[in-house]
C-alpha cells in the first residue's frame, strides 16, 4: 500500500510545486492528495490583536475542513493549515508535518509532541527576499522615491526635492541600526555593508560573525542603537520580550528625524505611539510592511500620514521563496520515509 501524503498549499505556496518537489525527491510510489487554500486572496487569521484558534498564530482554514482533507494521511505538508490539540486528536494516523515557513506558529507544538507527531520547518525560507525588500524600503524613504512618485502621480513635478534642505541622504553617510541578528538580520547587515554605512546590531542572544566584526559592524545595546541610528530596522521574532519593543519610551530615544522600518511583524511596534512620533515630526518617516491587524482598516490613521510608506505584508513573497521552501519540505519528507533523522525538527 502506498504511503499517503496530504498537501495543503495555497495561492502562494502552490500545492503542485510541493507535489512536484516531493516526487522528484521520493519517486512516484506515493499516494499524494493536494488542496489549495484561498490565501492570500482571502486574509488569514492572525491571532495577535484577537485570540486565534487555541492560541495559534497566522493560520488559514477551518478545523473540520482540515481534518476531512488530511483524513488518514501519514504525512502533511502545509503552509498555513492550523493544527491545534483538538485537530490532532482527530488525526491519529498523522506522523509527520512539514510546514513550509520559518516558525510553526500555526501548530500547537506541545500537542504535536504529545501525539507523537514530528514537525519540521524551513528556517530562513524567505530570509533573502525579506532582506532585499528591507534594503529597498530603506532606499525608498532615504532617497525620497515614494515622495517623488506620489507627486508625479498627482501631476506635480517636485523639483524642490533637489534643494539641499529637502533632498535625501545617502546610506554611505548614515548609521543604520539592525535589531535582531537571525536569518534575516544577518543578511540585511551583509547587504548594508556594500553601501559603506556605519552598522549597529542589537541582539542580546547572539554574537556577530567574524566577517561582520572585521568589517566594522558594532554589537551594541538597544538604547545605544536607538540613540545613534539614522535608520532603525526590525528583525526579531515576536516574543513576550519583543512585543511592543518599539513604544513611546523607545521612540523617544531615537534621533529626531530618524527612520523606522518594520518588515518583521506588526506586534513588535505600538502603532499608536508610532503615529504620535511621526505626526509630531520626532521621526522623519517610517516604512511599514507588517501590522498588528491585517488587512489594515481603511480609516487607519497611519494611512493618512505623508511621511509613511506602507506595503501589504509582501516582503517575503518571491518566486524563489516558493521553490526553496518546497525543496526543503520535500527533502524532509524523503528523509522521514527513508527512516533518516530530520534536518530541521521543531
Amino acid at each position: 500500500m502506498n504511503r499517503k501524503i496530504a498537501i495543503i498549499g495555497d495561492r502562494f505556496m502552490l500545492p503542485e510545486v510541493f507535489r512536484d518537489k516531493i516526487t522528484e525527491a521520493c519517486g512516484n510510489g506515493l499516494d499524494i492528495h493536494t488542496h489549495t487554500q484561498a490565501w492570500p486572496d482571502e486574509p488569514m487569521e492572525h491571532g495577535y490583536a484577537a485570540a486565534g484558534l487555541d492560541g495559534l498564530k497566522e493560520y488559514f482554514g477551518k478545523p473540520d475542513e482540515i481534518i476531512d482533507f488530511i483524513g488518514d494521511a501519514e504525512v502533511l505538508v502545509t503552509h498555513l493549515a492550523p493544527l491545534s490539540a483538538g485537530i490532532l486528536d482527530r488525526l491519529p494516523a498523522l506522523k509527520l508535518v512539514a510546514v513550509s515557513r520559518g516558525g510553526p506558529v500555526n501548530i500547537d507544538m506541545e500537542a504535536a509532541r504529545s501525539h507523537g507527531v514530528t514537525v519540521v520547518n524551513v528556517p530562513g525560507r524567505n530570509a533573502s527576499a525579506v532582506a532585499e525588500f528591507t534594503i529597498g524600503a530603506i532606499l525608498t524613504e532615504t532617497r525620497l522615491i515614494r515622495v517623488g512618485h506620489e507627486a508625479l502621480r498627482e501631476g506635480i513635478w517636485r523639483g524642490d526635492l533637489y534643494r539641499a534642505d529637502r533632498t535625501g541622504r545617502e546610506l554611505s553617510e548614515m548609521t543604520v541600526g539592525v535589531i535582531g541578528y537571525g536569518n534575516i538580520g544577518t543578511r540585511v547587515v551583509r547587504l548594508l555593508r556594500a553601501f559603506g554605512c556605519r552598522i549597529l546590531v542589537a541582539d542580546p542572544y547572539v554574537q556577530l560573525s567574524a566577517e561582520d566584526r572585521a568589517a566594522g559592524v558594532e554589537h551594541v545595546g538597544l538604547d545605544d542603537l536607538l540613540a545613534r541610528s539614522d535608520v532603525v530596522t526590525l528583525h526579531p521574532r515576536v516574543t513576550e520580550e519583543t512585543r511592543h519593543m518599539i513604544n513611546a519610551d523607545t521612540l523617544a530615544k531615537m534621533k529626531r528625524g530618524a527612520l523606522l522600518v518594520n518588515t518583521a511583524r506588526g506586534p513588535l511596534a505600538d502603532y499608536d505611539a508610532l503615529y504620535e512620533a511621526l505626526a509630531s515630526g520626532h521621526l522623519g518617516g517610517a516604512m511599514l510592511e507588517t501590522f498588528a491587524v491585517e488587512p489594515v482598516p481603511a480609516d487607519w490613521p497611519l494611512l493618512k500620514l505623508p511621511n509613511v510608506t506602507l506595503t501589504p505584508h509582501i516582503a517575503g513573497a518571491s518566486v524563489r521563496t516558493v521553490t526553496y521552501a518546497a525543496e526543503r519540505a520535500a527533502e524532509e519528507v524523503r528523509r522521514y520515509l527513508a527512516g533518516e533523522p530530520p534536518v530541521n525538527p521543531c
